[in-house]
């Protein structure tokens, strides 16, 4: 997938608090990949990167993948076209959730 362009439902914009755990603050927009099913049985999570305001939706392209070894789930990392983002990035950016997990970072 990584390299792919796809298109992300934002069901959690920048800045919004998770529905179960309310310590968890949304520092980036998140969503689903309509169509596309993850690990856990449900739509393909997804981060997008390089939007600094809330989104609705987003079209953009897969620059990585968050594996979680100690999860059944994988996140895209989804950031506009031409715009990339070292490993240590991602992975600060998406930290505030991500934390909570064991994960390896997949690139092409």
């Amino acid at each position: 997938m990584i390299g792919k362009r796809v298109h992300v439902v934002v069901d959690r914009p920048k800045g919004s608090v998770h529905p179960k755990h309310k310590s968890i603050v949304y520092e980036v927009n998140y969503g689903y990949v309509p169509s596309v099913i993850g690990g856990d049985g449900e739509e393909q999570d997804a981060y997008i990167l390089g939007v600094d305001e809330p989104l609705d939706a987003f079209d953009g392209v897969v620059i990585a993948i968050i594996h979680r070894s100690d999860d059944n789930e994988t996140k895209w990392i989804v950031a506009p076209e031409n715009k990339q983002f070292s490993d240590e990035e991602i992975i600060e950016k998406t930290r505030f959730q991500e934390k909570y997990f064991h994960i390896t970072l997949l690139r092409a």
